[in-house]
């Protein structure tokens, strides 16, 4: 089993003579026997740019019946005069693997480092240089599944860094946002890139803040009342990942890559050490981060059945042991007959609903209504599937499974799929209003035309009152305008950084006001975010469409009306109880309420749409 107390590095004391500092390594089938030297090279931060001063070699030996054939060092980093050796600070280091004194590979970085520096460097910290960090969250609760409203981001696009997120909270909590979805975290290779080729597991991007950046990140964002949860990626890995770079270099077979993929190498759930250090480091994020859940970038090739040892295995054992911890449960792991709350989000968009109904996820990535808003943006029209994917029954998503408790009885666990019109993988939905081809610039790189932001009202309306889980991308609300190319290194390699001065514009301000109407609407109204729907369909047409949301627990209805041409329409719906309905999206704006009143049950009113909009109309007051 991997011990996290026994690999990585640690530093013990600071004396007189120096740093004491221990280093361990897993290292599967490199052993003494067969020739091999494992040697660790460390500099101080403040030396490493110095010509004068190099890095200081120590060798690790192995551990005699040891798991997992542990490498270790137990060293002193001695004192030396006009240097930084020896003194606090953060050192920098790396191993190098030797067999007969043949160098096999220069460098590689720590698999299990929890501190790195820019690009492919470990790092370690030596005690009191940081303060250690203090949670203040001791009373978060990860938020039921319906109170989910998700905002995906990638933080170095958003704002730069984790504090940079922190200073947003304000405006993320104004449109309703309840749960950041972060796009990975952890630090990579120099190169700016969306970190779907991990390298290292453990430790989050220094360059964005690093361990205390991303602790004061969730922590800030559980004061809020926004839960967190982080893109990994579980399926390939970085070229550089030491489980590959060695083993190949060696020519022997690695305990965790196997076979090269479209992706990079792929990580090989065959292998218990595989297996072991992907749930170690998912155990890592919900201990030492306090994180909510996780999305697993694509699980498609990982999911081998229900009680597989691939994905299903990973949600299982996230979901045991998140049981335990007391955010995931309203009790705090103390009583029966309770479901934790992790939050557990594959993304595994050719068969999404199989695999949320046979694991122990409780939500799933699907492209459905982003797929459908696309061709609907183009095409300036309705399309007939576009009311089925707003109710995720139709669709063939459960309502409820049957889980464990703590003490592994049966229990019904909420899911449901994530409800997106954007995300990081797809161009922005403004590109594809109004043209099947898109405008182009000077350059002819493609760009949508923001001056038609008003078309993407009525999309946003439905959005926020559709079954299913809202996620917003970052800068839809205000109609960030970027293409995405199909494939490429240009795709995951382009920088979209968000144009904040977008939210001061004449088009992005409007949208806005929109998108925070709605998702203030959305968490008044337990009937917008309902398991209950009806669909106008024999109403509706290929311009303007209707439906019903409605909870019975709260006696509340809600109708809402689509318009998606240019024109006002006409829709007449039946009304399905007597009352007064009254609109609630402009409702701050009139001088007086905009009512309908209903003599009867499914009385037959007809509703004059506003173009390019939407109208909500309740019955019932908060």
């Amino acid at each position: 089993m991997i011990n996290l107390n026994e690999v990585g590095a640690f530093v013990s004391a600071i004396t007189d003579l120096g740093v004491n500092v221990r280093f361990g390594v897993y290292l599967p089938s490199i052993s003494l026997a067969n020739g091999y030297e494992v040697l660790v090279r460390i500099i101080h931060k403040d030396d490493r740019f110095n010509p004068d001063i190099p890095p200081l070699d120590f060798p690790l030996q192995p551990v005699s019946g040891s798991d997992n054939n542990r490498w270790e060092a137990n060293i002193n980093i001695p004192v030396k005069p006009g240097t930084h050796f020896g003194q606090p600070g953060t050192y920098l280091y790396r191993y190098q693997l030797l067999q007969n004194k043949t160098l096999i590979t220069s460098w590689f970085t720590d698999p299990f480092a929890k501190t790195t520096d820019i690009g492919e460097l470990s790092a370690f910290v030596t005690p009191d240089f940081v303060p250690d960090f203090v949670w203040t969250d001791d009373n978060w609760k990860t938020p039921e599944l319906e109170d989910l409203v998700v905002y995906e981001l990638h933080v170095e696009e958003f704002n730069s860094t984790f504090d940079g997120v922190v200073e947003r909270l304000p405006y993320l909590k104004s449109l309703g946002v309840t749960c950041l979805e972060l796009m990975p975290v952890t630090s990579l290779k120099l190169d700016f890139d969306w970190g779907y080729g991990p390298l290292h597991y453990f430790a989050p991007n220094e360059r964005w803040g690093g361990i205390q950046g991303l602790k004061r990140l969730v922590n800030a964002c559980h004061n809020a009342g926004v839960a967190v949860i982080l893109d990994v990626v579980y399926q390939h890995v970085d070229y550089t990942f030491p489980y590959h770079l060695i083993y190949k270099n060696a020519g022997i077979t690695s305990p965790m890559i196997g076979n090269n993929g479209p992706f990079g190498p792929e990580i090989d759930f065959n292998q218990e050490f595989a297996r072991d250090y992907i749930q170690t480091a998912n155990f890592h994020w919900l201990d030492e981060y306090h994180v909510d859940g996780f999305r697993y970038d694509e699980v498609t090739d990982l999911y081998d059945g229900a009680t597989g040892i691939k994905y299903a295995k990973i949600a299982y054992d996230n979901y045991t042991k998140s049981l335990q911890i007391p955010r995931f449960t309203p009790s705090g792991g103390v009583k029966n007959g309770e479901y934790s709350r992790i939050i557990q989000v594959p993304e595994a968009l050719n068969q999404p609903q199989l695999i949320l109904t046979n694991t122990y996820s409780n939500a799933t990535w699907q492209d459905g209504l982003l797929n459908t808003a696309e061709n609907m943006a183009k095409r300036n029209y309705v399309d007939s599937n576009f009311l089925d994917q707003l109710d995720t029954r139709i669709i063939g998503y459960p309502v409820t499974k049957t889980v464990q408790d703590i003490i592994q009885q049966p229990v019904e666990m909420p899911v449901a799929p994530f409800q997106y019109l954007e995300s990081h993988d797809h161009s922005q939905l403004i590109y594809f209003v109004g043209t099947e081809a898109g405008t182009t610039d000077p350059e002819n790189i493609p760009f949508g035309d923001r001056s038609k932001y008003y078309k993407l009202q009525p999309f946003a309306i439905a959005l926020y009152t559709c079954q299913g889980i809202p996620m917003l991308w970052q800068g839809q609300e205000f109609a960030e305008n970027y293409f995405l190319p199909n494939n490429g290194n240009g795709r995951i390699r382009l920088r979209r950084d968000v144009h904040w001065e977008y939210f001061y514009d004449e088009f992005g301000a409007s949208l806005v006001r929109l998108y925070r109407t709605l998702g203030k609407l959305r968490h008044t109204y337990p009937a917008l975010r309902s398991r209950d729907s009806y669909n106008y369909n024999a109403q509706s047409n290929n311009q303007v469409v209707a439906y019903r949301r409605e909870s019975t627990a709260a006696d509340q209805v809600a109708i809402v009306f689509l318009n998606f041409s240019d024109q006002k329409q006409s829709i007449s719906v039946p009304f399905s109880k007597a009352g007064t309905y009254q609109e609630m999206i402009d409702d701050s704006l009139r001088s007086a309420p905009l009512k309908i009143s209903v003599s009867r049950d499914d009385e037959l009113i007809k509703v004059d749409v506003p173009s390019n909009y939407g109208y909500i109309f309740m019955k019932s007051t908060p």
